[in-house]
Formats: C-alpha cells, sequence, structure tokens
C-alpha cells in the first residue's frame, strides 16, 4: 500500500531548492524563511542531499547558511551534516540537533524579546541526542536528558533539567547555568564542564562512573575560547558577564570526567610519549582500560 507522508511539503523542499549552488557546485548561499511547529525535521532531507553530493566529508563550514525566525517543531537540524549552519531565532522543540553529523546549529529568542533569556526554555527534552558531530549552541535553558547518547558534538546551554550527558561516550558539553539531578550517568566517554555558581553541583552528579575534578589550563583555555565563540553566535548575557569577570567565574566550573576514560587517554598520552607505534598504543590502551 502506498503512503504519503507528506514530504513534498515538507519546508526542506524549499531548502533543497534554494541550496542548489550549494549542493551541486559547494557554492555559498544564504537563506532566511520563517518557521513553524508544524515543520519538524528541517534540515534532514536538505543534509540527505549534500551527503549524497558530497558523501561524508560534507561542504566546508558556512556554505549553508540558514536563518529561521519562529518556532521550530521536534527534530530540529535533526542528522544535519558539516557545511550547513542553521540558526533558528525563535524556540524549539524536543529532540534539537539528533544525530548532528557535523553541522552547526544556533538557537537563541528574537532580538525583540524582552525576557532574560537565561531564565526561559529555549528548547525542549533530549538535545543533541546520538550526535556525532557538529556544535550546538543554546542561549537559554533546555529540558530533560540533554546531550544523552552524544559521541563527538560540542554543545553549549545556559541551563538543564534532569540526566544530563546521560550515555554520553564523546563530545564536549559546557553548561553555564544550573543542571537538575542524575547528572553524568552512565556517561562512559566526552568532558562535561559544569557552572556550579552555588557550590552544590556535587550533589547532582551519579557518581557510578565520572569524577568532579578542577580544571587544568587546557580547560581553562578550551572554555573560554568556546565561551567566546557562544557569546558571538548568540549574543548571550551570560557569556558576556563571564568573559567580563573571567578570573573570577573560571573558577566556579566544574569538569565531569569518565573514569575510565580518564585512563585510556592518559594511557594514550604514556605511548604517545614514548614514540610507541599505532598497534602498540592500542595495546597499551587496552592493558589499561
Amino acid at each position: 500500500v502506498n503512503q504519503d507522508h507528506g514530504l513534498q511539503q515538507a519546508l526542506d523542499q524549499e531548502l533543497i531548492r534554494l541550496s542548489q549552488p550549494a549542493i551541486n557546485d559547494a557554492e555559498r548561499v544564504v537563506i532566511e524563511l520563517p518557521i513553524r511547529n508544524v515543520n519538524r525535521t528541517v534540515g534532514t532531507l536538505l543534509g540527505h542531499e549534500v551527503t549524497k553530493r558530497w558523501k561524508g566529508e560534507g561542504l566546508p563550514e558556512d556554505t549553508i547558511n540558514i536563518h529561521f525566525k519562529g518556532s521550530a517543531g521536534q527534530s530540529f537540524g535533526a542528522f544535519v551534516p558539516r557545511g550547513i549552519t542553521m540558526r533558528l531565532e525563535g524556540d524549539a522543540n524536543d529532540y534539537l540537533g539528533k544525530g548532528l553529523s557535523g553541522g552547526r546549529l544556533i538557537v537563541h529568542p528574537d532580538e525583540r524579546s524582552l525576557f532574560v533569556a537565561e531564565t526561559q526554555i529555549i528548547a525542549g527534552n533530549v538535545i543533541g541526542y546520538g550526535a556525532t558531530s557538529g556544535e550546538i549552541f543554546l542561549r537559554g535553558s533546555v529540558g530533560e536528558r540533554f546531550c544523552v547518547r552524544n559521541s563527538g558534538a560540542l554543545a553549549v546551554v545556559e541551563g538543564i533539567g534532569d540526566h544530563g550527558c546521560e550515555y554520553m561516550t564523546g563530545g564536549r558539553v559546557i553548561v553555564l547555568g544550573d543542571t537538575g539531578r542524575n547528572f553524568g550517568a552512565g556517561m562512559s566517554g566526552g568532558i562535561a564542564y559544569v557552572y556550579d555558581q552555588r557550590d552544590d553541583f556535587d550533589r547532582r552528579v551519579n557518581y557510578e562512573m565520572v569524577a568532579v575534578e578542577q580544571l587544568g589550563e587546557e580547560d581553562r583555555e578550551f572554555l573560554r575560547a568556546t565561551i567566546q565563540r557562544h557569546y558571538e553566535f548568540t549574543d548571550s548575557a551570560v557569556a558576556k558577564r563571564m568573559l567580563g569577570a573571567w578570573s573570577v567565574e573560571v573558577s566556579r566550573f566544574r569538569k565531569v570526567m569518565p573514569v575510565d576514560f580518564k585512563r585510556v587517554l592518559n594511557a594514550m598520552k604514556d605511548a604517545a610519549n614514548e614514540g610507541l607505534d599505532e598497534a602498540a598504543t592500542l595495546q597499551r590502551v587496552m592493558a589499561n582500560g
């Protein structure tokens, strides 16, 4: 039985049409469109066309640059590959960035909004689920299970609900505000940096597989550079405040590190310092895993 899923009426059909110079010849395109919450999985069909043409390598960053205004439905930016940047001026539903595969997603309130962005929900639950690479910058807070099963993406947000970084296996997460309970449950890889203004983050962590550490110099440099980018992309008042008093604010961040992941990284570092080849490095890692 033939089924009509309404794909011919999807917003992505317009995106594909407008992006033909980029899809065919890697020419940069800039697109501005409204979006509504009936528009789901926006960017996924477009990403499919990019991947068909350019394979796993995708396009150079920002080749397809899209600015939406409005409220996006579920799975905004799902599976979007490298070369596509999607900016949403408004808010989004659940599963934003699901399976993100190299693209960049930026979400911030409408520039005319009068509310304090970091106190409001900018996107729903399960943001960045199963993302493998790419970047997510969110000015505002989100719901539960942020970056669950993230395996390689960078994500910045200004507050999250419960179960943050659950089952995360890779990538990096920066939380510039409050977190809910059970943070890091089943987290076996990647690194999270959490702003702990009230010095109570320790009570919100699931310590079964992770430890909470102080920052090293590399961590501080990475945080400052990434928060600077967050400010440039979103005009975040939180980021601006932190950067303006960095020597004080950086001391309030906590690093969440999976214990076994740290042991593997240390084994790899030691092997590299000893000049071991790939096979010997792998043997060292397996012995320390």
